[in-house]
């Protein structure tokens, strides 16, 4: 049986993420992504309203008119996790394929939501939730399985495609979190077990590769957060925290810390709310009582103005916008755009980095400049990341030994080195060990 990978998206660049897997004539496809600096860059785009083609020529979905050299029947589309990058696309692409999509119960939900939001096309696939520690199987020679592994979002897995020349392993995105906030940690005996049956290859993350040790425990970045905020109880300013909306993890931390403090947690934005009340509602997560939660921006507009009225010091925000991205909350408010009104004192909170890309990294600095201007003080780096560094990949390899490595999930800045690290354990260039971009295709000997 011939088993190819297929670099759809996700190859060049950080984002739009998309590889297919075929082996004989049945194909897998992992993840369809936006690529999230590429809408940001064209302000009057609409996603929901926009068709593919328009959304692939301008870069920001993954380009799959390629699929159509593909020879053979697409039987599932996988979906590791419920970044945007990773599921971003599925509806402008999903019903082009005559397939199920399967994710795990909160990627579903999450899914199901973008599917319900979509204006331009009708997108039928039945949806499949696949629990961590199931598998699901697609025809007589495979199966996949999800493999409980830990990241920046919630009900995140590792996926198996099980073939009969061994195991094909997704693993982008991930971090090896021994000590987790929500869920429990990676199951490193059932990585251990399946790579003792066999690993034909890997098709593995590289943003973190060039960052040396191990990735702390985001229990490292509740410590970060609780010491910073509770540090304040007696402060009259303002705190507002942000944070990316899906890190349910870090939010429902910061809420906490809120409280602790006897300020009550307001979580503001379309994101926010969206990410935490799916958590919610499905007994991901469960936040303090005095916790609130809103997205409509008139609504925020009112809960803003009566938090200016009642005082700031009871109110601990919670908002979108860490990224400096257009007509988030925290944007509006350092634009003055909101009833809220930075003054002396108050104290802006980032408990996320900057993602490294032109777009974001001056949208960053001109949002960090106008608050600094209205008088804010600022917080940066309350975060740890949600990928593995390279002592992890050293583990992670070591587990699987797999006889092929396929770096993904980044530029070529990035992919490289992830070869030059493959290297060091003695895979080979063009041997075990493929550097693709978008477009490309190989077969695994």
């Amino acid at each position: 049986m011939d088993i190819e990978v297929f670099a759809v998206g996700g190859y060049d660049e950080v984002g739009r993420n998309m590889t297919a897997v075929r082996c004989g004539k049945e194909i897998v496809i992992f993840d369809m992504g936006l690529r999230l600096d590429q809408i940001m860059m064209n302000e009057d785009v609409e996603v929901e309203n926009m068709h593919s083609l328009d959304l692939i020529q301008i870069a920001a979905i993954p380009d799959d008119t390629s699929m159509n050299t593909l020879e053979g029947t697409v039987k599932a589309i996988v979906c590791s996790h419920g970044h945007l990058d990773h599921i971003g696309a599925v509806p402008k692409l999903a019903h082009r394929y005559n397939a199920p999509i399967i994710s795990t119960p909160y990627t579903t939900e999450l899914i199901r939501q973008q599917i319900a939001s979509e204006q331009k096309f009708g997108v039928n696939n039945k949806l499949f939730a696949l629990k961590p520690g199931q598998k699901y199987t697609l025809s007589q020679y495979l199966t996949i399985e999800f493999i409980r592994m830990q990241h920046s979002i919630i009900d995140t897995a590792m996926v198996a495609l099980h073939t009969p020349r061994g195991a094909i392993i997704y693993a982008c995105d991930f971090k090896l979190d021994r000590t987790p906030v929500i869920g429990d940690p990676p199951d490193f005996s059932r990585l251990r077990q399946i790579g003792k049956e066999g690993v034909l290859g890997v098709i593995v993350e590289s943003t973190n590769i060039h960052l040396m040790g191990r990735c702390p425990s985001e229990r490292i970045a509740r410590s970060l957060v609780r010491d910073t905020i509770t540090s304040y109880e007696d402060d009259k300013n303002s705190i507002v925290v942000s944070s990316f909306s899906s890190h349910i993890a870090r939010i429902k931390t910061i809420a906490e810390c809120a409280h602790e403090i006897g300020r009550k947690p307001i979580l503001l934005g379309r994101s926010m709310e969206r990410y935490a009340s799916a958590a919610e509602q499905m007994k991901l997560v469960s936040f303090p009582d005095t916790t609130s939660m809103f997205g409509n921006r008139r609504t925020v507009d009112r809960i803003l103005r009566r938090l200016m009225k009642g005082g700031k010091d009871k109110y601990l925000p919670i908002v979108t916008g860490h990224q400096g991205e257009p007509g988030s909350i925290l944007t509006r408010i350092a634009a003055c755009d909101t009833p809220f009104k930075v003054e002396k004192g108050d104290k802006i909170m980032f408990s996320a980095r900057v993602i490294p890309n032109p777009t974001n990294i001056g949208n960053r600095y001109l949002l960090e400049k106008r608050l600094m201007m209205s008088g804010a003080r600022i917080f940066e780096d309350l975060h740890v990341s949600g990928h593995a560094y390279r002592e992890d990949h050293y583990e992670f390899i070591g587990i699987l030994q797999p006889q092929h490595i396929i770096p993904a999930h980044g530029n070529v800045n990035l992919t490289s080195g992830y070869v030059g690290f493959a290297k060091e354990l003695g895979y080979t260039f063009d041997n075990d060990l493929h550097m693709m971009s978008n477009g490309h295709r190989i077969i695994l000997k």
